[in-house]
């Protein structure tokens, strides 16, 4: 079981933290910081672990000079987006693969020119794709063999864990599907750390010959180092690989910092790259909103995380699709309901908007009077409706109802959600037939 469940956080650890599938969406929140592959593997190299010589551009000259610099006829040129599967993605423009074998000065700068400024779409990026920033010129290694190593959190066991496979270069998820006695992983005690003989047990499944088994285990010992010291959630080695000349090299690197840890950890943040972020994130972050864009049209504004899973569970019960994840926690403020809508009301397939708010921390009718001025503020034209629960409910049915404006009021969670989707359909179909609908109270 840690086997499986170590390598089911392998692809994800070092990006969400909480996953809203049940909600039918497959979007996870951006929790942990995750950097460019060119500034992971100086982080290595700053720990002893050997990486292939190369640089980042981030224009086709700077490129061009890098690998001028390197001197070499073989050379490798990578996109830098944060998302796997780049080798085998699409530009906008047409290019294919974010990964690219040259051989010259002028094709880094050809190929830079076609990459950086253009939007790469892979697997995991969306139809969206994301902006590639930069380029990582290196020198491009023969290898004999390719392994993977990561490291990471394991909830079960409370503590990092090391996942290697001999099977390296390639989606580990389907290594664990299709050859599962491939994966090796072991726990790491916190206190006593990556052993001497711990690490020689990892490096030998790796599956590297005798004469590498030395130089991998010193780098499996530096990795954890680096595991530890940077407050790292992720270290991901892909491939780690054996030179024909028996050196052990990180080809490529993903690494992931907690969040929590930013404020010890300034050179590391200072490398994060917004552009690769969603800006509505952001700038939901700035005014504490956790905030997640998902696919569907009902707005949702609510505070509490597990009253948020809840609530976009019953909008899909009956029949609607939840346009986001919101929780505004326990600082439920007007200010913050302002900006919560003002982020909802940018997406322009929103419908209809569900106010889902438990007053405990905050008194329902501060609530209420946040929505009311919000309403009137910023002239909304979807449905809202609001389902408020808790501390000073009736005073705040009461301002609702007496303010005129057209916000549905309901305290049962399934007369609100069911209302909610019913307008929220009206408006989609009268949207399709360009038709202008309004709603009187009562319904």
């Amino acid at each position: 079981m840690l086997l499986k469940r170590a390598v089911s956080l392998t692809g994800h650890l070092a990006t969400a933290s909480r996953t809203v599938s049940r909600a039918g969406a497959l979007r996870q929140q951006q929790r942990f910081l995750s950097l460019h592959e060119y500034r992971s593997a100086a982080i290595l190299k700053d720990y002893g672990v050997p990486v292939p010589d190369g640089d980042a551009a981030s224009t086709p000259d700077e490129a061009e000079k890098i690998a001028q610099k390197l001197g070499k006829d073989d050379m490798v040129i990578k996109a830098q987006v944060l998302a796997g599967g780049r080798g085998k993605g699409t530009f906008d423009n047409g290019l294919k693969g974010g990964v690219k074998l040259i051989t010259s000065p002028v094709e880094a700068k050809i190929y830079a020119e076609q990459m950086i400024g253009h939007k790469l779409i892979t697997k995991q990026t969306g139809a969206a794709g994301k902006l590639c920033t930069a380029v990582y010129v290196v020198e491009r290694e023969f290898v004999r063999r390719e392994a993977y190593l990561a490291i990471l959190l394991d909830r079960a066991t409370r503590g990092p864990v090391i996942v290697a496979s001999s099977q390296g270069g390639m989606d580990i998820e389907t290594v664990a599907k299709e050859t599962p006695d491939a994966i090796f992983s072991t726990p790491v005690d916190i206190h006593t750390g990556v052993t001497d003989e711990l690490a020689l047990k990892v490096a030998k499944a790796l599956g590297f010959s005798d004469a590498a088994n030395k130089e991998a285990a010193d780098v499996v010992k530096k990795l954890y180092k680096v595991f530890e010291e940077k407050d790292a959630t992720q270290v991901e080695i892909n491939p780690l690989s054996e030179t024909v000349d028996r050196r052990v090299l990180a080809m490529d690197a993903k690494l992931g910092f907690d969040d929590n840890a930013s404020f010890r950890q300034a050179d590391v943040w200072g490398w994060r790259d917004t552009t690769q972020e969603d800006a509505d994130e952001i700038e939901a972050a700035k005014y504490g909103l956790n905030f997640i864009k998902l696919d569907g049209n009902i707005g949702c504004l609510v505070n509490g995380a597990g009253l948020a899973m809840a609530t976009m569970d019953i909008i899909k019960l009956y029949g609607g699709e939840p346009a986001n994840f919101l929780d505004c926690g326990g600082g439920a403020t007007a200010e913050a309901i302002r900006q919560a809508f003002g982020i909802l009301l940018r997406e322009p397939k929103v419908t209809a908007i569900f106010v889902n708010i438990f007053g405990g921390i905050v008194r329902c009718d501060n609530i209420a009077k946040g929505l009311i001025a919000t309403t009137q503020e910023m002239n909304i034209t979807v449905p809202i409706v609001a389902r408020l629960q808790g501390t000073n409910v009736e005073e705040a049915q009461r301002l609702i109802s007496n303010s005129g404006l057209k916000i549905f009021s309901f305290t049962d969670l399934d007369e609100a959600a069911q209302k909610v989707c019913q307008l929220s359909k009206v408006v989609s179909l009268a949207r399709e037939i360009d038709v202008n609908v309004s709603f009187e109270l009562p319904l």
